[in-house]
């Protein structure tokens, strides 16, 4: 989990994240670019994600007041990773 703070004037916001990683690991699998489109369309519509695409590697910063926690998100994050469209690609988190 990481936590995100910034100061705005006298005021601080923060937010807590969680970081999901993906990364490719068979060749023959389709790139980053395919694969955050994949993955976000596999994720619940509600959750607020922030994603950085590499060829081999994908993170996505969920903001986890979008979700019902970190073992939610670890749950979510297994079924989607199971998904045929996800082949190739595996969760580092």
């Amino acid at each position: 989990m990481t936590s995100v703070t910034r100061a705005d004037s006298s005021t601080v916001l923060s937010c807590a994240y969680m970081d999901i990683v993906v990364v490719r690991r068979e060749p023959c699998a389709p790139g980053g670019e395919t694969t955050v489109v994949r993955l976000l369309g596999l994720l619940p519509p509600h959750w607020s994600c922030l994603p950085e695409v590499e060829r081999d590697r994908v993170v996505l910063h969920v903001m986890l007041g979008s979700t019902d926690g970190c073992d939610a998100v670890r749950t979510e994050v297994e079924e989607v990773m199971a998904d045929p469209a996800m082949r190739g690609w595996f969760a580092e988190t």
